[in-house]
Formats: C-alpha cells, structure tokens, sequence
C-alpha cells in the first residue's frame, strides 16, 4: 500500500510539440517500418476502392458499396479489446509477423478467386471481414510498439506521421487503383495488396527491439481483458477523447462510404475518376500534415477540433448540392485536412496520455470506437441513402457532423498538460504473514485514516481522485466511508480480483499522476495510516 513521499510532475503538452514533426524518421527502426505500414495502407486503399469498384453496377448497390466498409471496419469493433489484451500480453512483434502473414494469404486467395471470375459479392464481402480481422488484430499491437520506437517527446510526431501515412496511402492507393483497374483489373488491384503485407512481415523480421527483462508475472488474458475495461470505464479523460471520436466519426463516415457513388452515379466518372476524388482527399490530408504544428500554436486543441468539425460538414453539403465534379474535387482537398487533424489531435491524445502496462488496450478501444463509427455510421447512411436518395443521406450527414461539431463547446477535450503519465513505483511492498498465492481472491484492502474536522470537507473531495485511481488499476469496487466507534476516523475499503492484481498496483500500474492524487487527501490527514489485507478464509 502506499507510503509518504512527493513526486515531480512533467508537463506533457499536446498543442505545443517541441520537435520537428519529422524528427521519428531519423531513428532507423521507425523509418523502415514507418515505409512498410506507408505500403501496407496502400494496399488497404487500392483494396478498398477495388472491393467497392466490383460492386457500384449490382442491385442494390448503395447498400452493397457502403457494406464494403461495413465489412472491413466491423471486425475492429468486434476484436478491439481481445486484439488490446492480446498485444499487451503477448510479444508484440510476433503477434505482428504472425498476422501479416494470415492477410497475405487471404489476400492472395481473394485475388485468385477474382482473376477466375469467381467473386460474388457475398463471397467478396467474407474475404473483406476476414482482411478486416487481421487489421483489427495489427492496429492496436502497431499503435503500441510507436513507444517504444521513439522518445516519448516525438510520440506526437509520429502520431501525426502515422497520419500522414494513412492519407499519403489515400492519395496515392486509390490513384493507382483507378488505373490499374482501367488497365488490368481488378484482381491486380488485389494482388498488390497482398504483397504490401508480405512487405510488413519482412520489415517486422529485420527489426530487432532491445531486449527487456519482460514481466516477471505476465498478465492472464481475461485478468487483462478485464483491467483494460476497467481502465477506460474510470478515466474520464479517456472516455471524453472517445465521445470526440464517436461525434465525428459516425456522420463523417458517410463520405467514405457514399463517394464511390456520388463519383459513379451523380457526377459520371470512371474508376479513374473516382481515384481522383480520393486523392483529393489524401493530397489535403498530407498538405493539413505540414501546417497542423504551427496552426497548433495558434489554436487549442478543441479550438482545432470545431474549425476542423464544420470544415469536414461544409464539404458533405457541397457533395449534396453540387453535381459537378470541379467543385467536388477542390472541395474534397480541405475535407482530407479536416479528417487528418482530427483523428491526429485525438490518437495523440490518447497515444501521450495513457501509461504504458494499458497503451494497447486503451487504443484498442479507441480504435474500436473509430471503426466501429465508420462501420455502423456507413451502415445507416448507405440504407438512408437507398431509401431516399444520395443527396439526403449526404446533406443529413453534413448537418449532424456540424452539429457533432458544436457539441465541443460542451465537451471538450480535457486539458491533460502537466500530467504526470510515467510509471511512479511509491507503495511500500507489502509484509504478510500468510502465504498468499498470486491467484489468490478476491483481496479486500483498508486504510484507516485520521482526519480533523476542519480539513473533512476537502479530503472526502480529494479521495474521490483516489477512488477513480484504485479503479483503473485494479480495483473492482471502492467506498470511504466513516469509523463509527472512532472520533474523526475515515476507512477506505476497496477489492481487487486477486492477489496478483493487486501487487500489480505496487508494481508498475500507478503513475505520477497517480502518486499526485494520493499525495493531496494523505496532506489532509492526521497521524499515520494502517493498512489491512484481508484475504479469502477458505481458499479453495
């Protein structure tokens, strides 16, 4: 249980990054595999608009275009948190390697089938769940390797370059998938996307991390399942970062999923053409990159959040209103800058604001929010748009995101400078007389506290911060509650699920922010504090 003692706090600022934003690519390690991901979206870019290419001239078509990115998003929904737990209990460049291997073959499987005319669309949209169960799988597991390719100082940098990747992907994958499509086909188009995970699995294989001593008692998959739910449910700071996500994902979706049609149906281009508006889109997603670090010293971070919100809504009403393809085109290049600044701003977020023993599955759910937003969001404009029509999906689209927009004023992102997010280890390791096995539980824990009448007020208030730390590293119930046989006495009384959890607490889970919290209520106290662990009387 915890001890006296002060911490320091290091202020982490996300509107104000102090290196240049190409500062990562410098390190050897996160170049080349920042290149093998860069190819790897590619490929996911030219699968995508060849999925929805076979597709836009079936019955039905509005429904079936937008269930492409249905099937590809549904399964980070679905897989998010396993893929979390999984990448944080098992060794993350294996699981990697593993992976791209399984998307290479099903991706070389969904070209074969293709080239012999053999790709009905129920068959095209499994293949494209199946490819999307494998993304599902890498996401978090990529995400949570960035840490430990680069200082902690350029994580916003490389967060922005991971952006700038997926959208350099978006300029360039659906470019060269019109033409290769106009030229070869679509199972070319296929093809090359297979090879593009051959190409991450090599770039995976050369990489070498430093060796660490690893965890002495690796977490059990379903005790981490478990803790990271518990983590998200009781940081507000994470949940507020996945609502931001949710409220501009779910109606900015309906770009993605309607704009192989508006390009087919209402402006009468080709393939080709269609790969022109999605490199519009990359082109301003790659341009808002380079200008994004000094629009950040003018603007905070929900400043950027609003003006990129209603810049993303202006463009869906001109895809509603305007049936020309000049206007669309110009118009798609700032919705490419809003859609990077946004996803930007918050998965830099969430990248600096977690701790480490949780990256993974913290940004498994935030990936489980962003796809699955994309995933239902497409979902519901591709049925709006077949039973009205196009241009209402899209106007409505248009509307709800600005009013998505708007809701930042209300709930903005919180402001986490001067956070202290590094592994602060200050319990005292504790002395039992028993033998207690690590999965030995539940553990019921009390600290009996001493405080003056005048200073009750205040630490009742400051335990609540305390009470929210308990929970996100372990505890599964809290309460403080008041001595009744002792003048001024408080007991804060909380369980965890097993002895290995709770020396987890000791051991790596708190952080400095942490420490923080526990240093301002145990100020209000008098006196030392006694701590009791009470184990299960009957074990078995």
């Amino acid at each position: 249980m915890p001890g006296r003692g002060r911490g320091s706090v290091r202020p982490v600022s996300l509107s104000a990054p102090s290196t240049s934003a190409w500062a990562p690519l410098r390190l050897a390690a996160f170049r080349s595999l920042w290149l093998a991901v860069l190819a790897s979206n590619v490929g996911t870019w030219m699968q995508t608009v060849g999925a929805q290419w076979l597709l836009v001239d079936q019955p039905g078509a509005a429904a079936l275009v937008s269930l492409v990115q249905t099937a590809s998003m549904l399964p980070v929904l679905l897989l998010a948190l396993p893929a979390g737990a999984l990448a944080d209990t098992f060794d993350r460049r294996r699981l990697l390697i593993a992976v791209q291997c399984s998307l290479a073959a099903t991706g070389t499987l969904l070209t074969g089938l293709t080239a012999v005319d053999r790709m009905p669309p129920a068959l095209l949209l499994t293949l494209t769940f199946a490819i999307g169960i494998g993304q599902a799988l890498t996401l978090p597991a990529w995400q949570a390797v960035i840490p430990e390719l680069v200082p902690r100082a350029q994580i916003v940098s490389a967060s922005a370059l991971g952006s700038i990747s997926v959208n350099l992907a978006r300029a360039v994958g659906p470019a060269v998938a019109g033409v290769l499509i106009a030229q070869a086909g679509v199972a070319a188009v296929f093809g090359l996307n297979a090879l593009s995970f051959v190409v991450f699995a090599v770039a995976l294989l050369r990489w070498r991390p430093e060796q660490s001593g690893g965890d002495p008692m690796p977490e059990r998959f379903t005790a981490a399942l478990r803790a990271g739910g518990r983590y998200v449910r009781h940081s507000p700071v994470v949940r507020r970062i996945l609502l931001r996500v949710a409220l501009f994902v779910v109606p900015g979706s309906a770009l993605w999923a309607l704009l192989p049609l508006v390009a087919s149906h209402r402006l009468a281009l080709g393939s080709s053409g269609y790969g022109v508006l999605l490199a519009a889109l990359g082109l301003g997603a790659v341009a808002g990159a380079l200008v994004l670090p000094r629009v950040r010293r003018l603007l905070s971070d929900s400043q950027l959040l609003l003006a990129a919100g209603l810049l993303f809504a202006a463009t869906l009403l001109v895809l509603a209103l305007v049936p020309r393809p000049l206007p669309v085109t110009v118009a798609l290049v700032p919705a490419g800058l809003a859609w990077m600044t946004v996803l930007s701003s918050v998965n830099a977020a969430m990248q600096l604001f977690l701790p480490g023993w949780v990256r993974a599955r913290g940004l498994s759910v935030y990936q489980m929010v962003f796809a699955g937003g994309q995933a239902l969001g497409a979902l519901a404009w591709g049925a709006l748009g077949e039973l009205t029509s196009l241009v209402t999906a899209l106007a409505a689209a248009g509307t709800a995101t600005a009013v998505g927009a708007l809701t930042v004023l209300v709930w903005p992102l919180r402001d986490t400078r001067g956070v202290n997010r590094d592994p602060a280890i200050y319990w005292p390791e504790p002395h039992l007389t028993l033998t207690a096995h690590p999965r030995t539980g539940p553990v019921v824990v009390t600290v009996a506290y001493t405080v003056p009448p005048e200073r009750q007020d205040a630490f009742v208030e400051a335990m609540r911060a305390v009470g929210r730390s308990r929970r996100r590293t372990g505890a599964i119930r809290w309460g403080l509650f008041r001595a009744g046989e002792r003048e001024h006495g408080f007991v804060e009384i909380y369980q965890v699920p097993s002895w290995e959890e709770h020396l987890r607490q000791h051991t790596g889970r708190l952080t400095g922010a942490d420490r923080v919290a526990e240093e301002r209520a145990r100020a209000l106290v008098e006196g030392d504090v006694v701590v009791t662990h009470l184990l299960p009387a009957d074990p078995d």
